[in-house]
């Protein structure tokens, strides 16, 4: 069966995956159904939309962080055929189908788009690679100059395959299944940017908050309102949620918080829901409980992605009219057996009279057991 776009254009076709014992060969690539369509999808019968709107569900919706990644085989096999990790993002058919295999794979209720917050500093014009057992490395931004050589009036035509993709996912969901976009937040794209790579504690971003703050405050005020296009170009493809990854806001020092963090943030989602009003959208805050326990107050966005930093019994109490997601180490996932278990009661018990999407409190790590994965999705289904 071929995996199809909305117009009912053929994109791949696959033989079909075979089974044994219930699992799916590893050697097969998915297929997905092509009868479903964009104008056929009852987004009313989608938990993780019912649990945004504010209804808690028992069972929570469940899906996961970075759940296409690596630790399928078939994700391994699927990267086997990009020539490197930006192409990958960047070719619609293999993204398309790396989004939707964790779905086809487990019983999940959401997919997220397989891109990376990176795209957008490539579409800018900054050379962006990704080296194997490095990770990304950019020519990093120094000075105005470096800023003014940015191109973004042409950032969203060099992002159609990222939308491209999205429209070849959309009709082969599962009726119930709910699709996010996402994006980085500016301060956490702009860490990347600055810096030419990944640090530990962000010192080149900070460091040029202090000598040349302005500068800093272009590029976020750039990222920012690219990052709104970006977004409402997600939901026009089809994502139903999006979400904004402030993957480094423990490097956020207290006094820039609010301008390089909080408010960009805050912007995009307002202008995400002016022009969306329909469209959920979630801020997830990584690193600072008290910065997470500021967007909950504020009430930026329809839920708040909460890490595994965080106490639940700290955070909720203060969002009790707030959808909340999250929260599960990743490394509890990896354990498995009796740890996992206890972890995932201890979240569903905190959470079960309240509006909460079950969710890893950071990406699953590369390693983690596709049993694993099981048994957890299992546990919840079961509460």
């Amino acid at each position: 069966m071929p995996l199809v776009d909305d117009s009912g254009t053929t994109l791949l076709h696959h033989n079909p995956p075979s089974t044994k014992n219930n699992k799916i060969e590893e050697s097969n690539l998915f297929i997905f159904s092509d009868t479903m369509t964009m104008n056929t999808v009852d987004t009313h019968h989608k938990p993780v939309l019912t649990v945004l709107n504010g209804t808690p569900l028992t069972p929570p919706p469940i899906w996961m962080m970075r759940q296409a990644g690596r630790y399928l085989p078939e994700y391994r096999t699927l990267r086997a055929k990009a020539k490197t990790f930006l192409d990958f993002c960047l070719d619609p058919p293999l993204a398309a189908e790396a989004t939707l295999q964790p779905v086809q794979r487990f019983d999940l209720d959401a997919a997220i788009l397989f891109s990376d917050i990176l795209v957008i500093p490539h579409a800018l014009g900054q050379t962006v690679d990704f080296v194997e057992h490095e990770g990304p490395k950019l020519s990093p931004i120094t000075d105005g100059d470096h800023i003014t050589g940015l191109a973004p009036h042409h950032v969203i035509e060099r992002l159609q395959p990222v939308f491209a993709t999205l429209r070849m996912v959309t009709p082969n969901l599962p009726p119930k299944v709910a699709l996010f976009g996402f994006c980085g937040a500016p301060w956490t794209v702009a860490s990347y940017m600055i810096a030419g790579k990944s640090t530990p504690d962000q010192a080149p971003l900070r460091h040029l908050a202090y000598t040349n703050r302005p500068l800093l405050l272009s590029l976020i005020d750039l990222i920012t309102e690219i990052s709104i296009e970006y977004l409402c170009a997600q939901i026009e493809s089809g994502a139903d949620v999006v979400q904004i990854f402030e993957s480094f806001s423990a490097a956020v020092p207290p006094e820039l918080f609010a301008i390089c963090s909080l408010n960009p943030i805050k912007r995009i989602v307002d202008a995400v829901k002016q022009r969306h009003p329909d469209t959920k959208t979630i801020p997830y805050i990584r690193g600072n409980p008290y910065y997470t326990l500021r967007f909950a107050e504020e009430r930026i966005g329809d839920a708040i992605g909460i890490d595994w930093m965080t106490p639940l019994d700290f955070i909720l109490p203060k969002m009790p009219r707030m959808a909340s997601q999250g929260n599960l180490d990743p490394l509890t996932l990896l354990a498995g057996g009796q740890a996992l278990d206890d972890a995932a009661d201890r979240i569903l018990t905190q959470t079960r009279t309240r509006p909460h999407i079950f969710n890893l409190g950071h990406g699953i790590l590369p390693q983690t057991p596709i049993s694993h994965v099981e048994q957890l999705i299992t546990r919840v289904r079961r509460s």
